[in-house]
């Protein structure tokens, strides 16, 4: 008998839940076949090497868990000029401590910046944009950085294609075949039912669900924006070769495949048309297509939903979905925190998030490419008499620097006088307060904003689940608002922390003196001392505690017999904690002392923004050589 391949070991261990999953959608047994034998191309135009990496994660499954995992999200264009560049500075991001990279959109799109929607129309998913390079520059990165042990996301928009794909290029011209891949009507019987229920994506800035076509007459599904033409899952060879798609990158050495807007991708007349019982299905099945063909690839999830919408994207334990999903409530919940100095909230949040099993694996993160949205769980808010209207309008104000004595500075995206709604966009520096306290040379307030921007990250390496920084939030870049004199980016705020790199201030990063040597070097210390102990592993019990100040966060962590707590007052003013522990050894600073007994209370001071790491004394304790100023 011969002996069986790894593909054919591989696909018995998943077939019969995978055809069955996929008939009860489709119940079609020629798609199905088709599908298997894409699978098996795929598998077999596996490189060696990507095997052999295949075989490490086979053989630990969780080695995203590890405490060593952080992440760096960044612009190819502007961190490196183009993929060759970003290859250039990979030794920046070895000493920032990065076993993970995620590349924002770089796969073709039309030039004209108004129809790409920042990368997310997509023409062709198997080319990269001219400007940033080619497939064989991103193969080469992918081989510097797996030979660094630094893994690359890359997102893949799998909701919509833009409409100069040849999909829908066909589609316009007539062809049924490529039409039948989107959602195409005569006119706007079905369009207006589909209104009734399903809400819009952007009410502001791109209106409506549809988009007439004058050239070809006809109507085609738009939930984003008009350029981007919604895909019909309905229809298996869109799933076949949006598949096909995903596993090509895969095998161009991608490890972290970033699934866009997932709740959207399944569309149900009657209904809202978001995180219907299909979608899971086909994540599920992508999943296992990864599992198949190229097992150390992870799926991230941006699943932007109210908490209840999101855990189900994990799967379960045996049936997983996404790998991991973006922490993005704990993310504006944090925000929210700073602008109130009222941790209950938040206090609430990680109650349900850091209870979760170890399966449920979250991308920590404080700023990213998109706004803040302020999706906050605003039943519970309500029990103190707070409304969902005017708090979303205080936080804005708080963070545009329009309410009174508020040093953040930021701007609104998409605001809605209808929906009386609007999210935020700017830096993390911007937000806490340094751009203002630069602009005003206020030394004391520079300082301040240090302390605030520093204790949001120390909160984010200390949350369970992988960190990831956003670019140049390590070195404390500020607002871009060049944007305002580009007529190809005025229109979206969002750029306002889209600027390139400033390899200039990353210059001065290790001169203790400057604003970036300040940030970068307390932030790097922390990155350090989370890397170097594994009471900060994704695996370890973790959980809040009451520290009777609603102003100052408690956090616990177990793990492999050793504990830690964490402390983080998000006032500026002191605060004074009483806090019942064994011995404990401060972290950062482990010569300083807190509680020189056992079975006591000790009175602890906690600077304005200040924070603690503390771990049991009696236990072992890595710590850089240079101690973190607070």
């Amino acid at each position: 008998m011969a002996k069986k391949s790894t593909f054919d070991i591989r696909l018995e261990q998943y077939m019969d839940e995978l055809k069955w999953l996929y008939m009860e959608i489709y119940d079609d047994q020629n798609a199905f076949d088709y599908f298997i034998n894409m699978l098996k191309r795929n598998y077999k135009e596996r490189k060696a090497t990507l095997r052999e990496v295949d075989k490490r994660r086979e053989s630990n499954p969780d080695i995203h868990h590890s405490n060593k995992m952080m992440g760096m999200m960044m612009y190819t264009e502007n961190f490196g000029g183009d993929l060759q560049g970003v290859r250039a500075r990979l030794g920046y991001l070895k000493e920032c401590g990065i076993k993970y990279m995620h590349l924002m959109p770089l796969l073709d799109s039309p030039a004209d910046r108004e129809r790409s929607d920042g990368g997310y129309a997509v023409s062709d998913f198997r080319k990269i944009r001219p400007d940033l390079g080619t497939m064989k520059d991103l193969e080469d990165l992918a081989g510097s950085c797996h030979r660094r042990g630094i893994r690359i996301c890359l997102d893949f928009v799998m909701n919509h294609t833009s409409e100069d794909h040849e999909w829908a290029r066909a589609a316009r011209q007539g062809d049924p075949e490529a039409m039948a891949r989107y959602f195409f009507y005569d006119n706007w019987d079905i369009p207006s039912w589909y209104d009734q229920t399903m809400p819009q994506v952007f009410p502001e800035t791109a209106p409506g669900n549809f988009t007439y076509l004058h050239d070809c007459g006809k109507i085609v599904m738009t939930s984003f924006y008009p350029f981007q033409w919604d895909l019909n899952y309905a229809n298996p060879m869109v799933f076949n070769d949006m598949t096909d798609n995903m596993l090509y990158l895969a095998n161009r050495g991608v490890d972290i495949i970033r699934l866009d807007a997932v709740p959207y991708i399944w569309k149900e007349l009657g209904t809202n048309c978001r995180n219907r019982p299909q979608v899971h299905t086909l994540t599920r099945m992508m999943n296992i297509a990864c599992r198949i063909v190229c097992p150390s690839v992870l799926l991230l999830g941006e699943v932007v939903m109210e908490p209840k919408e999101v855990v189900p994207y994990f799967g379960t334990e045996d049936k997983p979905e996404c790998d991991m999903l973006y922490n993005v409530t704990t993310m504006c919940t944090i925000w929210h925190t700073l602008a109130t100095r009222d941790t209950r909230l938040l206090k609430h949040q990680l109650e349900i998030t850091e209870g979760l099993p170890s399966n449920c694996m979250f991308q920590n993160y404080l700023r990213c490419h998109d706004d803040i949205g302020w999706g906050l769980d605003y039943g519970y808010l309500g029990w103190f008499g707070i409304r969902e209207s005017t708090h979303k309008k205080y936080l804005n104000d708080w963070f545009t620097g329009k309410w009174p004595f508020s040093p953040s500075r930021g701007e609104t995206y998409n605001d809605s006088e209808m929906l009386q709604d609007a999210r935020l966009c700017g830096t993390a520096a911007s937000l806490c307060g340094i751009e203002s306290a630069v602009y005003e040379q206020n030394e004391e307030g520079i300082e301040r904003g240090i302390d605030a921007d520093v204790m949001l990250h120390a909160l984010m390496l200390t949350l369970r689940g992988i960190p990831v920084f956003y670019s140049g939030d390590e070195i404390g870049m500020l607002n871009d608002y060049s944007y305002h004199e580009d007529p190809s980016k005025w229109a979206d705020s969002r750029n306002l922390h889209r600027g390139k790199f400033r390899w200039d201030l990353a210059e001065e990063r290790h001169d203790s003196s400057t604003l970036t040597g300040k940030v970068f070097g307390r932030i790097s210390q922390l990155a350090r001392i989370r890397k170097y102990n594994d009471i900060f592993h994704s695996d370890a019990r973790t959980h809040v505690f009451d520290t009777g100040d609603d102003r100052v966060l408690g956090i616990e962590r177990e793990y492999n017999g050793k504990k830690m707590i964490a402390l983080f007052n998000f006032s500026e003013n002191e605060c004074r904690i009483n806090v019942e522990t064994a011995d404990w050894l401060d972290m950062i600073e482990p010569q300083r002392e807190f509680v020189p007994g056992t079975g006591r209370r000790s009175e602890l001071l906690l600077e304005p923004y200040g924070f603690r790491w503390f771990i049991a004394k009696k236990r072992d304790l890595k710590t850089p050589k240079k101690a973190v100023k607070r």
